[in-house]
């Protein structure tokens, strides 16, 4: 059995067994848009459902909120991300061709492997984070240690590193001038910050407690890539939790410990795949008190997948300025009156997502008698059965399997095929129980139970199918 994957092999699955497909793909697609097929939406949709199940349905301290996309421009004039909210750009003279700054000289630094720390000595930084580096110190490394674009592979003369913002903007009623501008949402956090009023208010609950949200973001990314992990369009599955300040930093320990637990116990993450990187203080958002990202070991390397940071009372604080009204938090068991502080663990659904397929993906065997399938966990496979008639002129009695077990589980239902060919196509995308009908069988009100696992079989009766398999999916 083995693990390895590359890229191409899981943009392969994905395209060929209905995950993912290239976005507007008749019309010659557009660059960095994609869409969820069949599977992909399920799958999507099993690992949203898990993550507000874990961490909203299982806890006492938690609610969900749909806040809206499009918010008062007010709001990001306060939050900081009208004019702060930008990535560091430089550009190739010769080609005209705009890349992240940082991103290249992380791959640097990569490539010089140990004798990267050299670098702190001859350019005067204390870290080897180019995002924490001054435009002038990226833009005077990019040029004298002859970086090259990764398109061309050549050396060109550098434009000075610039930033760019990295919000869309759009407009509302009739005619486009400043005052109509408004702006897609880079995040979801501030719509649940710029709501916290009104959630004390009706919830009537006592801090600690927080507040989660799914939804779309969007962010005009100048360098996407590696198939879905840096998209302009995702979805973030987002908490803010309120606390007390002082106790903030106890409060993101235990999140981060949740929020690992939540990728090995529930996602089934292998763990040697998962790490825990603490930013460095001189690496912190100029909001944050601590953060920590967990990384996981992409087949391209080890990158952020979820994000757990301690905001402090930036956020509240700020809209309690720009705003005039009132963010605070009365306790009445201490009978005082503060701003909470807030941990907030954030992550990409579309990373959790590629996270679960790379970490899913296994082969056995070698040439034309290798298997290749996602060794998903029943809870998050999008398929839980799939009915399969022996022959196609029992069809109609496999409907009627196919109708009751649809009342309790996400089924598919095939007549096309061998039977050998079809449980192959099953194993690929990991379904873990087909039900196969035979008249013989049938006849006497019975089933057989293919298990993906064991690849064994069982005959069950009818009237006892769904329980059966209710039982075997814990």
């Amino acid at each position: 059995m083995s693990t390895k994957v590359e890229m191409k092999d899981i943009v392969n699955l994905s395209q060929a067994r209905w995950f993912v497909y290239p976005g507007s793909e008749i019309y010659g697609w557009l660059a960095n848009s994609w869409d969820y097929g069949p599977y992909g939406s399920l799958l999507k949709e099993n690992i949203k459902n898990l993550w507000i199940q874990a961490f909203v349905q299982k806890r006492t301290d938690m609610m969900l909120l749909d806040s809206s996309i499009l918010l008062n421009p007010k709001v990001w004039v306060a939050s900081w991300h009208v004019g702060w909210f930008s990535d560091p750009l430089i550009d190739d003279k010769n080609t005209k061709e705009r890349f992240r700054a940082d991103k290249l000289l992380e791959d640097l630094i990569e490539k010089l492997a140990d004798k990267a720390w050299g670098l702190q000595a001859k350019y005067g930084v204390s870290n080897l984070i180019p995002e924490s580096w001054s435009l002038e110190k990226q833009t005077e490394v990019m040029r004298w240690e002859k970086v090259k674009n990764p398109n061309t592979w050549e050396v060109w003369d550098w434009t000075d590193a610039k930033k760019f913002n990295l919000m869309f903007r759009t407009s509302q009623w009739v005619t486009e001038d400043s005052s109509s501008t408004i702006y897609l949402r880079p995040e979801t956090a501030q719509g649940i910050f710029v709501d916290f009023p009104n959630v004390l208010r009706t919830s009537r609950r006592k801090i600690p407690f927080g507040v989660a949200q799914v939804w779309k973001a969007f962010r005009n990314e100048i360098t996407p890539g590696n198939f879905i992990f840096r998209t302009r369009e995702f979805e973030q599955m987002e908490i803010e939790y309120f606390c007390e300040p002082g106790k903030d930093l106890e409060v993101h320990a235990q999140w981060k410990n949740d929020c690992k637990n939540f990728l090995i116990s529930t996602l089934w993450i292998k763990e040697e795949n998962i790490r825990m990187r603490d930013h460095d203080q001189d690496e912190l958002s100029h909001y944050s008190n601590a953060t920590t990202d967990i990384e996981y070991k992409f087949p391209f390397g080890w990158w952020e997948l979820w994000g757990i940071a301690d905001r402090t009372d930036f956020d509240l604080k700020a809209h309690m300025s720009e705003s005039k009204q009132d963010m605070s938090y009365f306790d009445p068991i201490n009978n005082r009156k503060f701003v909470p502080y807030v941990i907030e663990p954030s992550v990409w659904l579309n990373r959790l997502f590629l996270t679960v397929l790379a970490d899913a993906y296994t082969t056995d065997g070698e040439g034309e008698n290798t298997r290749i399938y996602l060794k998903l966990d029943p809870k998050v496979a999008p398929i839980k059965v799939w009915v399969l008639p022996v022959v196609k002129k029992i069809g109609e009695d496999a409907k009627k399997v196919f109708t009751q077990l649809s009342e309790d589980f996400m089924c598919e239902y095939d007549e096309v095929g061998t039977i050998g060919k079809r449980y192959a196509r099953f194993d690929e995308i990991w379904t873990p129980f087909c039900v196969t009908i035979d008249s013989d069988n049938f006849a006497k009100n019975k089933v057989t139970v293919r298990f993906r696992d064991s690849m064994e079989q069982e005959i069950v009766d009818l009237n006892e199918l769904n329980e059966f398999l209710r039982k075997k999916m814990k």
